[in-house]
C-alpha cells in the first residue's frame, strides 16, 4: 500500500484537485443536510461513468493520422498499454485538465440546479457533488489502477483489481474499460463485459499491446522515439504480476 500511495502523491493531477477537494468539504460540513450526502454519491457515480466513458471513447477513439496529435494520445494512453508497468505513463501530461473539467462540471450543474432550487443551493450542491464525491470517486480509480500495475506483493483487493484490469491489457483491450473496483456493472451496461470467447476471437498477439496498431507502425515509432522510450517493441516491460 505504501507504494502505491507513494506514486499517487506524485500525480500532478491529484496534487492540483486536492484544495477543490478540500474546499468542497468544508462545503459539506458547513451545509450539511442530508441532500449534500445525496449529492456525494450522486458525484461519486457520475465520475465512475465518466471514467469508463473516457477511457472508452477518448483514449481509445480511432489514432489520429496527424504525429502532433497521435503524439498526445500516445502520451495520454496508448504508450501506458505499450509500457503498462511505467508510473510515467499511468496518466497523461496535462495535470490541469482535470482541473478544468471539474470547475466545468460544478458551472454546468449549478446552472441546470439554479431555476430550481437557487443559486446558493445549486452551487453547494453542486461543489459537495463535484469536489467530494467525484474527486473522491477518481482518487480511488487512480489508486485501483497504480495498484493493478505495481508489482508488489497484494492481498485479495489487489489481486481482484489487477486481474480484472489487466485483462484489459493483455487479453482484450477492447472490453472491460472500467478500472475502479466495484464498477463492473458499467461494462455490462454498455455491452463491453468481457468475455472470453469473443476475446479469443479477435485476440492478436502482435498487436495487443499496441491497442490494435502494427507496432511497427511509424506513428507509433516516431512516439516511442519522442518519449525516449525503447524503439523495439520487444523491450517493452512483461505484465506485473498479481502476487
Amino acid at each position: 500500500m505504501i507504494a502505491t500511495l507513494r506514486v499517487l502523491l506524485a500525480m500532478g493531477s491529484l496534487q492540483r484537485l486536492f484544495p477543490l477537494w478540500i474546499i468542497g468539504v468544508v462545503v459539506l460540513i458547513t451545509f450539511w443536510n442530508v441532500w449534500l450526502a445525496v449529492a456525494v454519491v450522486y458525484g461519486a457515480i457520475l465520475q465512475f461513468v465518466v471514467e469508463y466513458l473516457m477511457h472508452r471513447f477518448l483514449l481509445h477513439r480511432e489514432p489520429p493520422t496527424d504525429q502532433s496529435r497521435f503524439n498526445a494520445l500516445y502520451r495520454s494512453h496508448v504508450g501506458h498499454h505499450e509500457f503498462p508497468t511505467n508510473p510515467e505513463f499511468f496518466t497523461g501530461d496535462d495535470h490541469w485538465y482535470a482541473v478544468r473539467f471539474g470547475l466545468k462540471s460544478v458551472a454546468i450543474h449549478t446552472l441546470l440546479l439554479w431555476p430550481f432550487v437557487g443559486l446558493s443551493a445549486a452551487l453547494v450542491w453542486a461543489c459537495v457533488a463535484l469536489f467530494v464525491g467525484s474527486i473522491s470517486a477518481f482518487a480511488f480509480y487512480e489508486y485501483c489502477h497504480t495498484l493493478a500495475h505495481l508489482k508488489i506483493p497484494k492481498g485479495w483487493f489487489g489481486q481482484k483489481v489487477t486481474r480484472s484490469h489487466l485483462i484489459h491489457h493483455f487479453q482484450d483491450h477492447d472490453a472491460t474499460y472500467h478500472v475502479s473496483f466495484g464498477m463492473g456493472w458499467i461494462d455490462r451496461l454498455f455491452g463491453t463485459k468481457y468475455d472470453q470467447d469473443t476475446a479469443a476471437a479477435r485476440y492478436d498477439r502482435d498487436t495487443i499491446l499496441s491497442i490494435g496498431m502494427d507496432p511497427e507502425d511509424l506513428r507509433l515509432v516516431t512516439a516511442r522515439k519522442a518519449f525516449g522510450l525503447p524503439l523495439n517493441p520487444r523491450d517493452r516491460v512483461k505484465p506485473s504480476g498479481a502476487d
